[in-house]
């Protein structure tokens, strides 16, 4: 469906059937297509079926929500690496169309995006950044936007910040 930018790999190939067979992903519908090597680029598909349709035939929000929800996450702490500490911190969905067919999504970091995060990280510590991606047919018609905002750490801020809130629990 999207054009990648870059290659997948034999290891993104297995990380990608391990994702599809993970019950918990399993059960949302939602298959990924396409992971670059690098885990900049993801595609995910979602069939319309007797898994995926509600009540009225069309596709459930639910699985729309929940196909997409771990994929940013995974996507960020793959490309930041052990440094970094990623959250999900909130998700919210925005349906313009009913889903009447298979729907895609690509989750699509850019490099300067990767390096406006680690400049943040470097001068902030920590912050939230809110990321978006469309559920769209093969046409490109969107059909519903998900937004996901994301906790984004220096993973030694990060231990620092809960010592210190343990120390208080301590003491009361």
């Amino acid at each position: 469906m999207f054009l990648p930018k870059k290659s997948t790999s034999f290891k993104m190939r297995l990380f990608k059937m391990a994702l599809n067979l993970f019950p918990t992903y399993r059960r949302t519908g939602g298959r990924a297509t396409f992971i670059a090597a690098d885990f900049s680029d993801v595609h995910i598909r979602l069939k319309l079926g007797l898994g995926t349709r509600n009540y009225v035939g069309t596709m459930f929000g639910g699985s729309l929500a929940s196909a997409a929800d771990p994929i940013y996450m995974i996507q960020l702490m793959r490309l930041l690496g052990d440094d970094y500490i990623v959250w999900d911190k909130s998700a919210s969905i925005r349906f313009k169309r009913p889903g009447d067919r298979t729907l895609y999504i690509r989750f699509l970091i850019t490099d300067e995006l990767l390096a406006n995060i680690k400049e943040r990280v470097l001068t902030e510590q920590e912050f939230d950044i809110e990321l978006s991606a469309n559920w769209v047919d093969k046409e490109g018609s969107i059909y519903a936007t998900v937004s996901k905002v994301l906790y984004i750490a220096s993973k030694a801020f990060y231990k620092e910040k809960q010592r210190a809130r343990n120390k208080i629990k301590e003491k009361s």
